[in-house]
Parts: C-alpha cells; structure tokens; sequence
C-alpha cells in the first residue's frame, strides 16, 4: 500500500501552515508540550527565525511589537499552565493597542483533560476576553482550518491577538491533509454618501480637530491622510501613544491627546464643534479619563471612523460613524475635495504654537536635564529610529519632548504597561536591523524583563538601552504624594548596579551622571557593535517636568489644611 506524500505529524503541518501565511519569525521560550513543533521548526529553520527568550512575557511583548511593526501578526510559542499565564501579558497589550497577533501554547494530552493534569489550563475561559478567538485543536487534521481563521481573524476589522491551544499528543498524531493558501486581509470601506457628508460637515465647521490613533495603520494610510489634513488645514492630536501616525514637525500637529496632556490642547478638543477621530477608540487615557469627549452622546459632531464595527457606538453615539479600514478610509479621504473657505486656519496656527511652546523642555532640579537630553536625541537620531519605551512617569519626558517624525518610530504600550522598553525593542531591531533602536526604561520598568538583554547579545540585536534610575516605581510615588502625602509605602528600590549587569550579559554599559556626559556616552554605545545599555541616575524628585515630589506633597497638605 502506497504511503501519501503529504503524510505529515500535526508539529510539521503546524510550521508549514506558518511557512505559507508568510511568518518568518517567531518568538518563543520552550517548553516540552510542544516538542514536535519545536521539531517542525528545526526543519524550517532556514525559512523561520526562532528568537529563544528568557521568558514568556518577553516573548509575547517580542510578537506584539513584531505585529505593531509589520502589520503581519506577531508568532509566539509558550508551553502550558505557568509560560502561557506569563505570555498573558503580552497578549493583553496586543489586544488593547490593536496589534495583530498570534499566541500558539502547548496543552495536556486530550486523554488528561478535565482532571487537572499537569499544568492544565482552560485556555477558552483565560484568554476570552482578552483575545478576537480562543480554540484548542484537538484533530491534527483540522490545523490548516484552525491557522488559516487565526491569521484572518488577527488582521480583518479591529487588529488584534488570536490563541490557539495545541494539544500534546495532536502534534504528534501523523494525518493526510491538505494546506490551506496565505490569508488575505479584508476591511470594510466608507461609502460615497459618508464621504460626501463628511465634506459638508467639514464645510460647515468652525473649530474642527481630528485624532488620529488605534491600531491597523500603514505607511500608505498615514500619507494619505496627511495629504487629507494638509487640503484642509487641520489641526491634528495623535492618541495616546501613537504619535507616530503624523509628523511631529509638521505644521498642522497639535500635540499628543494623551497622559499629561497641554491643558490648552485639551480645551481644543474639548470646544471643537466637529471631531474627527480616525482609528481610535477614545479610551480612558485618550479623553482625560472620559472627560474630553461626553458619553453617550458628545458635546462636539463626532466622526468616528474605526475598522471594527463593534466598536461604532459601543461608548460614543457619533453623529457620522463609519466602519472602515485605516488605508481604505485614507484613500477616499485624500481624493475629497478640499474645502477653501475655511474658519479655522487661524486656530491650526495658534495649536501649532501652543505645542511648540508645550514641547519646550523646561529646566528642573539636579544635575540631569532630561529635557536636554531628549532634545540632543532629537538632533541625534536618524528620522527613522525607533523608540521604544514600556510605563512610568520617565516616559512623560519621550512623550512629550521627543518629535516622531516617520511612521512606526514609536513602540509604546497603550495598555501602559511595564517591562515593554527592552523586549520590544529587541523586536523592533531584529525586524528593521538597518535602523536605530534605542529602548527608555525606569529602573522599575527595566527589572520586569531586563534578562531579556540575554536574548539582545544572544541574537546579536544591537539596540541602545536607557535605563533611567531614580530608586522608585515613581509614578505610583507621585500618585501617592498626592492621595497620602509623607506616607511613602511600597514605591522604594533597591537597584543593581546596571552597568555592572550589562557588562555581565556581555553588553556595553555606560553610566550618566549629568547632563554633559549623556551625548559621549550614547556615542560609544553607538560604536560599541553589540548591545549598550546607558544608566542615568535621575533624582526622585525630578518626577515631572512640572513639579517636583516635595512640591506634589506640600501641595497635597496644603489642601488638606484647608477649611
């Protein structure tokens, strides 16, 4: 009896469904529940690059970031129980920040579900509802299916994470089945008659804003809808985190509508009579905690273009909501016929101002000006490098003073998460290596996932790491100034000597001390041809560019004696 060509173990039609929807890389920490595709990817190891990670959040954070990067969901493999409960993390920043994504685990053997084997999880009701699907795959036959939906299902509408539990002994099973071809991408389209209105509510606007953000951008969709705004004169905020969608030195950016927002931007959206939001979602940090943009139905005429249905009046009644991919809707947005007379050329000059004044660092306390600092990697970097950087108050200093000038040269978690800087910066260099990476950290954002400096010397990632030092989870510190001022609980570390630990990864380490000696220290890690990493040791009290702890406590007691 004949044996079919096409005889293969669940592990190797697992790897070949990647191979054909295109994956070429793939982040993982090994784990024996999904040896047979670890197997699989020995043999596809000239197609696929496995990037081996210290640990499973790491990892995750690695897919997420390559899927932010490239468009294409991010591949990452964890075993069972404890790497996929790590690989969580990862996977509810992808969901939050609309990054496609593909989180692949190794299950129990189906002959020991249901009796809580050995690191058993029911990944169906752990990832529900942080995912766009959940399944496990329980017939080796069914993995072309399975993989096919998964990667539609990551990209089509919203961007987002997609699991897919995998079995023990499925991967080892032996079938007969065929491949399914690469996935297409699909999303909807505005129509004429929505196009159309938008031009006649736009004419007839006095203090028109758009917001662009969320997930689902390409290079062609943020110059299309640049060319939109330019025909327009339209003032332009990015969302939180994703500054990155316009030009910062453009003249029509206002700033970012985010965390610490300028108070002058936020009456802007607050006013405008017409908001135009482009792909975000108008969360909590976008609008002030809600309060930018009324719930259910807004102050100002909102236009709310999204690529997922299901979010169109999920929270907001828009007067004009319209369901559509972030190209598709850039398209028919630069072809509109530009409106001449205009009401508010005035207003988009005066928000260019108000930001330029707002981005001006400002001196504070110490002998380390962060602003400064900022404002030399301004003058340093190449337009195109990416800056990466995970939560805490050290980031107000990128955000604010920091000009992303191309599209996808910011890599920061919306979902403000901490532990992101270093892996997604690993990420980020392994997919672009011709670009500069430079990864900003805490010192308490750094520990979360700073072993994964093993996996940068590893994989020969040459990425800049700063790690800025101040001996606290400061913004928990300042939170707690404010609400139990002198009552510090919690927020002090104890911190490594982090040059020291780099020298010991195998990576260059260089220590900043003031302002002066940042520039040469980054130029040596420049030079340096394997992973740096740079340990600025700021003072806690430098915990915003506008105030200093102590000043955040006198203040909080000041209120407090009041009548």
């Amino acid at each position: 009896m004949a044996i079919s060509s096409n005889l293969r173990t669940g592990g190797q039609v697992l790897i070949d469904a990647l191979k054909i929807h295109g994956v070429d890389t793939a982040f993982c920490v090994p784990g024996e529940s999904y040896l047979a595709a670890l197997d699989a990817l020995h043999e596809a190891r000239d197609q696929i690059k496995l990037v081996v990670c210290r640990q499973e959040g790491g990892a995750a954070y690695m897919a997420e970031a390559y899927g932010k990067m490239t468009g294409r969901p991010g591949v990452c493999f964890v075993t069972r129980g404890p790497g996929a409960t790590n690989a969580s993390i990862g996977v509810h920043c992808a969901f939050q920040d609309s990054s496609p994504m593909i989180l692949f685990i190794g299950q129990v053997a189906r002959d020991q579900v249901e009796r809580e084997a050995f690191q058993e999880i029911d990944f169906r009701r752990m990832f529900g509802p942080m995912t766009k699907w959940v399944a496990e795959i329980e017939d080796a036959s069914r993995i072309p299916e399975y993989v096919s939906q998964a990667f539609h299902r990551a990209v089509n509408g919203r961007p987002g994470p997609v699991v897919l539990a995998l079995p023990e002994d499925m991967l080892t099973d032996r079938v007969d089945v065929g491949d399914a071809g690469r996935y297409k991408p699909v999303q909807a389209s505005p129509s004429a008659p929505q196009m159309r209105e938008l031009r006649e509510r736009l004419s007839a606007a006095k203090r028109p804003f758009m917001i662009l953000g969320g997930g689902g951008w390409s290079a062609d969709a943020v110059t299309d809808i640049r060319v939109f705004a330019e025909a327009n004169n339209l003032p332009v905020g990015c969302a939180f985190r994703c500054q990155d969608l316009f030009d910062n030195a453009h003249p029509n950016y206002a700033g970012d509508v985010g965390i610490g927002i300028n108070p002058r931007l936020a009456g802007r959206v607050k006013n405008a009579d017409l908001l135009i939001v482009v792909g975000a979602r108008l969360g909590e940090m976008t609008t002030s905690g809600y309060t930018l943009v009324g719930i259910p139905v807004p102050r100002q005429m909102l236009v709310h273009v999204h690529p997922s249905a299901e979010e169109l009046g999920r929270v907001y009644q828009a007067a004009l909501p319209i369901n559509s991919g972030m190209a598709e809707f850039g398209a028919m947005a630069k072809a509109l016929a530009p409106v001449s007379a205009r009401a508010w050329d005035a207003e988009t000059q005066a928000a260019r101002a108000e930001y330029l004044e707002w981005s001006t660092p400002p001196q504070v306390e110490g002998p380390v000006q962060m602003g400064e600092i900022v404002t030399w990697l301004d003058q340093r970097l190449p337009a195109d490098a990416i800056i990466a950087n995970g939560a805490g108050n050290y980031a107000t200093w990128i955000h604010r003073f920091h000009r992303y000038r191309q599209f996808r040269t910011q890599l920061a978690p919306t979902n403000g998460s901490m532990g992101y800087g270093v892996p997604a910066a690993i990420a980020a260099k392994m997919t672009a290596p011709g670009r500069m990476v430079v990864s900003f950290n805490g010192d308490g954002c750094y520990m979360m996932n700073g072993q994964e400096l093993a996996t940068a010397v590893q994989h020969d990632a040459h990425v800049i790491f700063v790690v800025v030092n101040n001996g606290t989870y400061g913004t928990i510190r300042m939170h707690q100034e404010r609400a139990y001022p002198g009552r510090v609980s919690g927020t002090d570390l104890v911190n490594p000597d982090f040059v020291a630990l780099a020298k010991a990864y195998g990576a260059h380490g260089e220590l900043v001390e003031k302002t002066a000696d940042f520039a040469p220290a980054f130029e040596r890690a420049a030079r340096a041809g394997k992973p740096a990493l740079i340990e600025i040791r700021l003072s806690a009290e430098v915990i915003t560019p506008r105030q200093t702890l102590s000043q955040i406590r006198a203040a909080a007691l000041a209120s407090r004696s009041r009548p």
